[in-house]
Protein backbone atom coordinates (compact mmCIF):
# COMPACT_ATOMS: atom_id res chain seq x y z
CA UNK A 1 0.00 0.00 0.00
CA UNK A 2 1.29 3.23 -1.19
CA UNK A 3 1.22 5.93 1.66
CA UNK A 4 -1.58 8.07 -0.32
CA UNK A 5 -3.61 4.67 -0.12
CA UNK A 6 -3.11 4.63 3.42
CA UNK A 7 -4.05 8.31 4.02
CA UNK A 8 -7.09 7.17 2.05
CA UNK A 9 -8.11 4.12 3.79
CA UNK A 10 -7.52 6.15 6.91
CA UNK A 11 -9.44 9.12 6.14
CA UNK A 12 -12.50 6.71 5.78
CA UNK A 13 -11.98 5.38 8.84
CA UNK A 14 -11.89 8.98 10.82
CA UNK A 15 -14.32 10.71 8.81
CA UNK A 16 -18.07 8.98 9.56
CA UNK A 17 -20.17 10.47 7.19
CA UNK A 18 -19.65 11.64 3.20
CA UNK A 19 -23.24 12.23 1.92
CA UNK A 20 -24.93 14.94 -0.38
CA UNK A 21 -25.23 18.05 0.85
CA UNK A 22 -28.45 19.60 1.94
CA UNK A 23 -29.26 23.62 1.76
CA UNK A 24 -28.51 24.08 5.52
CA UNK A 25 -24.93 23.04 5.03
CA UNK A 26 -24.56 26.04 2.37
CA UNK A 27 -23.48 28.37 5.28
CA UNK A 28 -20.83 26.17 6.23
CA UNK A 29 -19.66 25.15 2.74
CA UNK A 30 -19.12 28.81 2.00
CA UNK A 31 -17.50 29.77 5.21
CA UNK A 32 -15.02 27.00 4.23
CA UNK A 33 -14.30 28.31 1.21
CA UNK A 34 -13.79 31.56 2.75
CA UNK A 35 -11.17 30.37 5.01
CA UNK A 36 -9.42 28.18 2.44
CA UNK A 37 -7.84 31.87 1.80
CA UNK A 38 -6.89 29.59 -1.91
CA UNK A 39 -10.36 29.51 -3.68
CA UNK A 40 -12.64 31.91 -5.66
CA UNK A 41 -15.34 32.87 -2.94
CA UNK A 42 -18.72 32.59 -4.79
CA UNK A 43 -21.92 34.63 -2.65
CA UNK A 44 -23.21 32.64 0.01
CA UNK A 45 -26.94 32.50 -1.95
CA UNK A 46 -25.16 30.51 -4.69
CA UNK A 47 -23.42 27.69 -2.70
CA UNK A 48 -27.22 27.68 -1.09
CA UNK A 49 -27.99 27.10 -4.63
CA UNK A 50 -25.38 24.39 -4.93
CA UNK A 51 -26.38 22.40 -2.38
CA UNK A 52 -30.10 22.44 -3.66
CA UNK A 53 -29.63 21.82 -7.34
CA UNK A 54 -25.93 20.12 -7.35
CA UNK A 55 -26.39 18.31 -4.26
CA UNK A 56 -26.36 14.77 -6.80
CA UNK A 57 -22.97 15.98 -8.08
CA UNK A 58 -21.68 16.78 -4.59
CA UNK A 59 -20.18 16.11 -1.57
CA UNK A 60 -20.11 16.93 2.29
CA UNK A 61 -17.78 15.05 4.43
CA UNK A 62 -18.90 15.61 8.68
CA UNK A 63 -17.29 14.33 11.32
CA UNK A 64 -20.15 13.21 13.29
CA UNK A 65 -23.67 11.97 11.95
CA UNK A 66 -25.78 14.82 11.48
CA UNK A 67 -22.40 17.55 12.17
CA UNK A 68 -21.47 20.31 10.68
CA UNK A 69 -19.30 19.72 7.43
CA UNK A 70 -15.68 19.85 7.40
CA UNK A 71 -15.35 19.57 3.72
CA UNK A 72 -16.89 19.60 0.71
CA UNK A 73 -16.56 19.03 -3.43
CA UNK A 74 -18.86 20.55 -5.81
CA UNK A 75 -19.70 19.73 -9.10
CA UNK A 76 -22.05 19.55 -12.02
CA UNK A 77 -22.58 17.30 -15.20
CA UNK A 78 -21.60 19.29 -18.18
CA UNK A 79 -24.72 19.91 -20.34
CA UNK A 80 -22.69 19.56 -23.44
CA UNK A 81 -20.99 16.60 -22.49
CA UNK A 82 -23.21 14.35 -19.80
CA UNK A 83 -20.32 12.06 -19.29
CA UNK A 84 -17.95 14.11 -17.87
CA UNK A 85 -18.30 15.90 -14.38
CA UNK A 86 -16.93 19.61 -13.73
CA UNK A 87 -15.21 19.34 -10.43
CA UNK A 88 -16.02 23.49 -9.44
CA UNK A 89 -14.41 23.68 -5.57
CA UNK A 90 -12.29 21.06 -2.75
CA UNK A 91 -11.96 22.68 0.23
CA UNK A 92 -10.99 20.90 3.43
CA UNK A 93 -11.57 22.77 6.60
CA UNK A 94 -8.36 24.03 8.15
CA UNK A 95 -8.34 21.74 11.01
CA UNK A 96 -8.39 18.25 9.00
CA UNK A 97 -6.12 18.76 6.83
CA UNK A 98 -3.51 16.79 5.74
CA UNK A 99 -5.31 13.52 6.55
CA UNK A 100 -6.64 12.27 2.46
CA UNK A 101 -9.78 14.11 3.14
CA UNK A 102 -9.59 15.28 0.07
CA UNK A 103 -8.78 12.31 -2.23
CA UNK A 104 -11.38 10.27 -0.13
CA UNK A 105 -13.94 12.77 -0.90
CA UNK A 106 -13.03 12.86 -4.35
CA UNK A 107 -12.95 9.13 -4.68
CA UNK A 108 -16.31 9.35 -3.24
CA UNK A 109 -17.68 11.10 -5.72
CA UNK A 110 -16.86 9.99 -9.02
CA UNK A 111 -17.35 6.42 -7.60
CA UNK A 112 -21.12 7.65 -7.22
CA UNK A 113 -21.51 10.16 -10.20
CA UNK A 114 -20.09 6.83 -12.75
CA UNK A 115 -22.69 4.63 -11.00
CA UNK A 116 -25.62 6.53 -10.82
CA UNK A 117 -25.11 9.45 -13.86
CA UNK A 118 -22.26 7.29 -16.27
CA UNK A 119 -19.80 9.78 -15.91
CA UNK A 120 -16.91 8.36 -17.26
CA UNK A 121 -14.25 11.51 -17.10
CA UNK A 122 -13.52 14.79 -14.82
CA UNK A 123 -12.78 17.87 -15.99
CA UNK A 124 -11.46 20.90 -13.35
CA UNK A 125 -9.24 23.98 -13.81
CA UNK A 126 -6.62 24.62 -11.31
CA UNK A 127 -3.98 27.58 -10.92
CA UNK A 128 -0.22 27.27 -11.76
CA UNK A 129 0.13 28.46 -8.40
CA UNK A 130 -2.40 25.76 -6.53
CA UNK A 131 0.07 22.55 -5.68
CA UNK A 132 -2.10 20.93 -3.07
CA UNK A 133 -5.11 20.75 -5.99
CA UNK A 134 -2.75 19.84 -8.67
CA UNK A 135 -1.03 16.91 -6.17
CA UNK A 136 -4.44 15.59 -5.55
CA UNK A 137 -6.01 15.42 -9.35
CA UNK A 138 -2.35 14.13 -10.32
CA UNK A 139 -2.78 11.42 -7.25
CA UNK A 140 -6.28 10.40 -8.50
CA UNK A 141 -5.83 9.75 -11.98
CA UNK A 142 -2.42 7.98 -11.25
CA UNK A 143 -4.82 5.91 -8.62
CA UNK A 144 -7.09 5.33 -11.41
CA UNK A 145 -4.75 4.74 -14.12
CA UNK A 146 -6.67 7.42 -16.02
CA UNK A 147 -4.98 9.55 -18.40
CA UNK A 148 -4.12 13.72 -17.31
CA UNK A 149 -4.75 16.23 -20.29
CA UNK A 150 -3.37 19.39 -18.96
CA UNK A 151 -3.86 22.67 -21.26
CA UNK A 152 -4.89 26.80 -20.38
CA UNK A 153 -8.43 26.76 -20.84
CA UNK A 154 -8.83 30.72 -19.40
CA UNK A 155 -5.83 32.88 -19.75
CA UNK A 156 -5.54 35.57 -17.21
CA UNK A 157 -6.27 38.36 -18.89
CA UNK A 158 -9.71 37.15 -19.37
CA UNK A 159 -10.57 37.76 -15.79
CA UNK A 160 -12.12 41.69 -15.32
CA UNK A 161 -9.81 42.39 -12.18
CA UNK A 162 -6.51 41.56 -14.03
CA UNK A 163 -4.45 40.04 -11.82
CA UNK A 164 -6.02 36.48 -12.06
CA UNK A 165 -3.63 33.50 -12.93
CA UNK A 166 -4.48 31.21 -15.80
CA UNK A 167 -7.18 28.51 -15.37
CA UNK A 168 -5.40 25.45 -16.50
CA UNK A 169 -7.71 22.68 -17.63
CA UNK A 170 -7.06 19.36 -16.08
CA UNK A 171 -8.72 16.23 -17.90
CA UNK A 172 -9.11 12.79 -16.66
CA UNK A 173 -10.15 9.75 -17.71
CA UNK A 174 -11.66 6.98 -17.34
CA UNK A 175 -12.63 7.56 -13.81
CA UNK A 176 -13.49 3.82 -13.52
CA UNK A 177 -11.58 2.48 -10.75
Amino acid sequence: MTAAQADLARARSEFLQIEAPRVEDGAAIWRIARDSKVLDLNSSYSYLLWCRDFAATSVVARDSPGGEPIAFITGYVRPERPETLVVWQVAVDHAHRGRGLAGTLLDALTEQVAAHQGVRSIETTITPDNTASDRLFTSYAERRGASLEREVLFDGGLFPEGTHLPEVLYRISPIAS
